[in-house]
């Protein structure tokens, strides 16, 4: 067979221990800030009841406390792909480690709920830059074979910092004899569980300032030579001189089909890649994943367990979750995207739908919530398949699609749009999950059954395969073109 031109991840060095070796090392650190997304996000569920007892908030401004992150990230999620695509990826990572250390020490010494509120907006924007700066990052400096592996792990330190979050909670809530009782310095537990951040963020900036910026930031900034030397580090045996070539390429390629960096297009005002993109994070949020790791500790103490107890499960809860990550990290290069987002939106309709029914058994028992007989194992064990189908797809995955799906021009302001409808999407929910949920339990999680249901849907329909393509063949896709024929992972060419 006849050789062909390909473009720039085809060209992609030898699949070397080396070679593997320096991606892989600059993949994990440019992941980092999942771990701080994670950290950051979920650190609350520990101090949910603690906060609400210390400042005497009502279920709709708890709702709000736990939920104001998200408002942050929103906006640093759609600032953080502009600056991205003008200053560079690392000066992004930079400013989110520097948010997020003053976030942590501003919300663990918070002296009220504005104050709590607003340093909690300023750590979500951290939390947003870094949803956009890591994928970006991640697709950028990883070649075609791995890049689903990769592209993965910046799920994979999210889920990692998920757990770390609830772990240090439940030492901490555990060492000080609860959540509300002093600690060190004569500062309540909860204020720890939040000013412990202060270390993953200091790391956070120290790897930043040793990573590499993109190579293809560089060439799309003119600035080639740079890239060539970042080309020689990360891919020592590849064809450095064919790889610009191919880079500068598919950016002429960009300016001639008048892609040069504008998300507008046809569809509601934006290009139909966009849109895929942007319902693709909602649909992530309104199966209600971070419910589960935003409230499970004040749930299972509603439906009947201890608070240690309750801390307990949503450690081990966080555990599956990064277990099954790595499961989807397996796969996703070898069975390709559409069946495992699939597959995991069926487990996820008849889990929430399990739930649904569980805690429509439920009675109140001297003005507190519980599950009788079997129905309180039948819903911790619904739950944590809930999290194993969203753990082992819709988490890693469509970080996956977000990093690759989308043209060079415009892949950090795309990724950045759809990361702020991501976040726009988690703060709806949260907000909406005390209030509803005192309403009617069954109802909630009902509805995240339904939104689950749709996702299956809009995959099967409207979401193409990039399995087995080249970032730049991948990102020229659209979606209506290839939904009928994205059923198999695409061939390499050769």
């Amino acid at each position: 067979m006849s050789k062909t031109t390909g473009s720039t991840a085809e060209r992609m060095p030898a699949d070397t221990p080396a070679t593997n070796r320096k991606v892989i090392a600059l993949a994990i650190a440019g992941a980092f800030g999942g771990f701080l997304f994670g950290f950051d996000s979920s650190v609350i569920n520990g101090a949910v009841e603690a906060i609400q007892g210390e400042f005497d908030l009502s279920e709709a401004v708890t709702g709000f406390a736990v939920a104001s992150a998200l408002l942050g990230a929103a906006s640093g999620a759609f600032l953080g792909g502009r600056i991205a695509d003008r200053y560079g990826r690392i000066p992004v990572m930079l400013i989110g480690a520097i948010v997020f250390f003053a976030s942590s020490v501003g919300s663990g010494l918070a002296f009220g709920v504005v104050d709590l509120i607003v340093w909690r907006v300023v750590g979500g924007i951290g939390i947003g830059l870094a949803s956009v700066v890591a994928p970006a990052y991640i697709a950028e400096i990883s070649p075609r074979q791995m890049r689903g592996r990769l592209g993965s792990l910046q799920q994979l330190s999210i889920t990692i910092g998920i757990f770390a979050a609830l772990l240090s909670d439940a030492v901490f809530a555990a060492s000080a004899g609860g959540a509300s009782e002093m600690f060190w310095f004569g500062l309540e537990a909860w204020r720890w569980m939040f000013l412990i951040a202060v270390i993953p963020a200091v790391v956070y900036a120290v790897i930043a300032l040793l990573l590499p910026e993109s190579p293809r930031f560089l060439v799309l900034h003119g600035k080639e030579e740079k890239a060539r030397e970042v080309l020689h580090r990360v891919w020592p045996n590849g064809d450095v001189d064919r790889e610009l070539r191919d880079m500068k390429a598919s950016i002429e390629d960009d300016v001639t089909a008048k892609r040069t960096g504008s998300l507008r297009g046809p569809v509601f005002g934006l290009k139909p890649i966009v849109w895929v993109g942007i319902i693709l994070s909602v649909f992530q949020q309104f199966v209600g994943i971070n419910v589960i790791f935003y409230y499970s500790t004040t749930l299972w103490s509603a439906v009947g367990f201890e608070e240690s107890s309750s801390l307990t499960i949503s450690v081990a809860t966080s555990v599956t979750n990064i277990l099954v990550t790595l499961v989807a990290i397996a796969l996703v290069d070898r069975i390709g995207r559409r069946p495992i987002l699939l597959s995991g939106s069926i487990g996820m309709t008849v889990s929430l739908a399990t739930m649904a029914v569980a805690f429509s058994q439920s009675v109140t028992i001297d003005g507190e919530l519980t599950l009788p007989g079997a129905w309180g194992p039948i819903a911790l064990v619904a739950a944590n398949v809930f999290v194993i189908s969203f753990g082992a797809s819709w988490g890693p995955v469509v970080w996956v699609l977000l990093g690759e799906i989308f043209p060079n021009s415009i892949r950090a302001k795309a990724l950045g749009l759809a990361a702020a409808a991501q976040w726009v999407a988690n703060f709806l929910i949260t907000v909406t999950f005390p209030s509803m949920s005192s309403w009617s339990l069954p109802l909630t999680y009902g509805m995240y059954a339904l939104f689950a249901g749709l996702s299956f849907l809009f995959v099967l329909t409207k979401v193409p395969e990039t399995n087995g393509m080249s970032l730049d063949e991948a990102n020229t896709l659209l979606p209506h073109k290839n939904a009928a024929k994205a059923t198999k992972p695409a061939k390499p060419r050769s």
